[in-house]
């Protein structure tokens, strides 16, 4: 019987010690005796968020269907526990075993939001393995980072051994059989990252060298290892039907932030959206098919006991069979209690059919996301949206007895206007003016415009990743351009108004489009204390100001200058399949406030045509 590796001591006086017990339902243990190499895979934030995290259920998945592997779930210690691990000297370790991580073959930590990367220094740290990778030697686990903010590594460089750059799908098997064979051949950890940096996918930080021009821009970024190679290549699946897929997903104990099965219908977005990562990222599109999707429904819900079910995807309305699927998971689950949840839907009269068929209008709010307020902002970030679809659709979804709608837009997009800005509250407005046009006796009641802002942020691989951005004090003021906006609304009593924390949306944007100078600022904001920066909570803005302040590194360099297309990039030396040239054509014609199509009305030359299949093929023999 495994010994656990808190005692009861500490577990009755930490918030939620079920975060740290494991032995949840279909929670895989192995004998460890018997196997090759152990994974650890971490998601450095609290166990609620990382639990609720498909990319790691599908590794998780795959590693365990291995008979020679053993994965097992590492997050981060919430801040209770945190201080008592470390007050103990009680090294971090894993859900399944309790063994500590400094044990494993690899530690795999999924970068998923810039935030929480001094989570990831203190998932180091409490396992006692040395925070710089140059420090490391054959006692310490390989670490290895993948996920969105891989594809920056960057800002992180110092810290990873490797990075793994696509779909985890495609070349674990090969890293894993060359580690093998590394270990059984008693040769050095030097010798596998050579060997590792010839997979395709495989970035290894120490193998390249980074110099800087005096304006602190980019010189060069070389290979100094003759087995790195120039360009690291994105690894993806292409039949995304037949792969991995986690049927018998882990159980929580406790609530998580996404208690529900979820069931991944495509990957990738046909959209075009300038300001997205994610739709440039995971091109082409690739479908999963419907009936493998029926099988997976049927088998999860079985296999957890979970009364909800949520289709997962960038832009659900744009998968082919839709409303067949959501048929079958009315039809199949009749009177089994099963919510279908359907999250990033478009407003059009096909999604809000869709969506009146699967929830109880009297009780759900409707979420648009209109992302700018005016029709010329829409047009330059490329929203594929016009001021009547928005109005048509809220029309519809209030005559079919919807009266709550949340809007999501940005403040902070290229070529931003006063005037764009005070259009936000004009069309919450003019959606409220549409619900009250509804005879009276044919409402549900009062309706509610709940309005939220973020600040956008540039992100790399995307047309926008030129852009400037602004300082918190102009952000704040945008902010309240728009709060005094919404008071002047005939409205006013039916709309309301949110907006994101400004002094997070600045340390991401420095993070997100950061060189490898940010290592040292992260290193010493860690020192200071930062920790859990994602959470409004703990974070502490004045401890990260200081870290700038001690190392020098200046946050206007990085954020408040619009950058030459002519100017070497940190991330420039990956290919995602969407060439430079492209969001270099698309920065333009967002410069010229010209609407680009989306994939499916016609190829605009992005590159993903290389990859061989999906969107880029459809219709084609």
């Amino acid at each position: 019987m495994r010994k656990l590796a808190l005692n009861d001591e500490i577990l009755l006086k930490i918030e939620k010690p079920a975060r740290y017990i494991g032995g949840e339902v279909n929670s895989v243990m192995k004998d460890k005796d018997e196997i090759d190499i152990r994974f650890a895979m971490c998601f450095p934030d609290v166990y609620e968020i990382g639990m609720s995290h498909l990319g790691i259920k599908i590794l998780y998945d795959m590693f365990n269907s291995w008979e020679d592997v053993w994965c097992e779930r590492v997050y981060s210690p919430w801040v209770d526990l945190d201080k008592v691990m470390r007050e103990e000297h009680i090294p971090l370790f894993a859900l399944e075993s309790q063994d500590p991580v400094k044990e494993f073959d690899f530690l795999g930590i999924t970068l998923q939001y810039e935030m929480c990367y001094t989570n990831v220094l203190q998932v180091l740290d409490l396992s006692g393995i040395p925070m710089m990778a140059k420090e490391r030697t054959k006692e310490d686990p390989i670490v290895i980072g993948g996920g969105p903010c891989a594809y920056n590594p960057e800002p992180l460089a110092d810290f990873f051994d490797m990075f793994y750059i696509g779909e985890g799908e495609t070349v674990y098997r090969t890293l894993l059989d060359l580690y093998k064979e590394n270990k059984d051949s008693c040769k050095t950890r030097q010798e596998f990252l050579e060997k590792a940096a010839k997979i395709p996918g495989i970035y290894v930080p120490c193998f390249y060298d980074v110099s800087y021009h005096e304006d602190g821009t980019l010189a060069s970024f070389t290979p100094n290892n003759g087995h790195a190679p120039k360009t690291v290549k994105k690894q993806i699946v292409m039949d995304v039907t037949d792969t991995y897929y986690p049927k018998n997903p882990v159980v929580p104990f406790i609530k998580v932030t996404q208690d529900r099965v979820v069931l991944e219908i495509q990957r990738g977005c046909i959209r075009g959206c300038r300001f997205c990562q994610a739709g440039m990222l995971y091109r082409p599109v690739r479908e999963r098919d419907i009936e493998k999707l029926k099988e997976y429904a049927r088998q999860m819900l079985k296999n957890t006991g979970h009364e909800e079910i949520s289709l997962s995807s960038l832009s659900s309305s744009d998968y082919s069979q839709l409303k067949e699927l959501v048929t079958f998971l009315i039809d199949e689950f009749k009177g089994k209690g099963i919510n279908i949840s359907l999250p990033s839907l478009r407003i059009d009269a096909f999604s809000l059919d869709v969506m009146e068929r699967v929830q109880d209008v009297r009780k759900s709010s409707l979420t648009f996301a209109p992302e700018a307020g005016s029709q010329r902002l829409r047009n330059v970030i490329n929203k594929g949206l016009t001021e009547e679809d928005i109005l048509e659709g809220a029309g519809k979804a209030f005559e079919g007895g919807w009266n709550k709608v949340k809007l999501y837009f940005m403040l902070g997009l290229p070529t931003e206007t006063k005037e764009d800005m005070e259009a936000i509250p004009r069309l919450a407005d003019k959606i409220a003016r549409r619900y009250y046009e509804i005879p009276k006796e044919k409402r549900n009641g009062k309706c509610q415009i709940t309005t939220s802002t973020s600040f956008f942020i540039p992100k790399p691989f995307t047309p926008f990743q030129w852009a400037r951005m602004y300082s918190n004090e102009e952000y704040i003021s945008r902010a309240a351009i728009v709060k005094h906006a919404f008071h002047d609304q005939l409205n006013r009593k039916s709309l309301k108004y949110n907006w994101h924390d400004a002094e997070i949306t600045v340390l991401e944007g420095v993070f997100a489009r950061g060189d490898r100078k940010m290592g040292k600022v992260l290193l010493e904001a860690y020192r200071l204390g930062c920790i859990y920066d994602a959470w409004t909570e703990v974070f502490d803005n004045e401890k990260w100001m200081k870290a700038f302040e001690n190392t020098g590194v200046d946050i206007a360099f990085y954020n408040e200058r619009e950058r030459n297309t002519d100017e070497l990039l940190p991330w420039d030396f990956i290919d995602i399949g969407v060439t430079k040239d492209f969001l270099k054509r698309e920065w333009e014609r967002a410069m010229r406030g010209e609407v680009t199509p989306n994939c499916r009305e016609q190829c605009s030359g992005c590159g993903a045509l290389k990859f061989g299949g999906g969107v880029c093929y459809e219709g084609k023999n």
